[in-house]
């Protein structure tokens, strides 16, 4: 679903600064198009971020949360560790990237 997301993930004394935007509608369902109709909500519910086979983040995102959420985020890490970025929405897509820390 959608484009994948963009991620940046440095490590600097053994702290990673990962810098996350997810690309995603977010759509409250309390918005109205042009002919006054209601657009359905669509909004990613739950988010994980791994790093090296060890969660670093577990969120649980709603309606509020504006479109294509942008995190930033720092944890212990080292280079050349696996990022994967996983998220679900309330329609049941889903969405994985992945990345390597530099």
């Amino acid at each position: 679903m959608g484009q994948p997301s963009r991620m940046r993930a440095v490590e600097n004394g053994g702290i990673v600064e990962l810098r996350l935007l997810m690309s995603h509608v977010m759509e409250s369902g309390q918005r109205r198009d042009a002919a006054g109709v209601l657009v359905p909500a669509h909004h990613i519910e739950r988010l994980e971020v791994e790093c090296g086979g060890r969660t670093v983040l577990q969120a649980r995102l709603g309606p509020s949360v504006s479109r294509d959420p942008y995190l930033q985020l720092r944890f212990r890490g080292a280079k050349g560790e696996r990022l994967v970025v996983r998220w679900v929405d309330n329609r049941g897509d889903s969405r994985s990237d992945e990345a390597t820390v530099s």
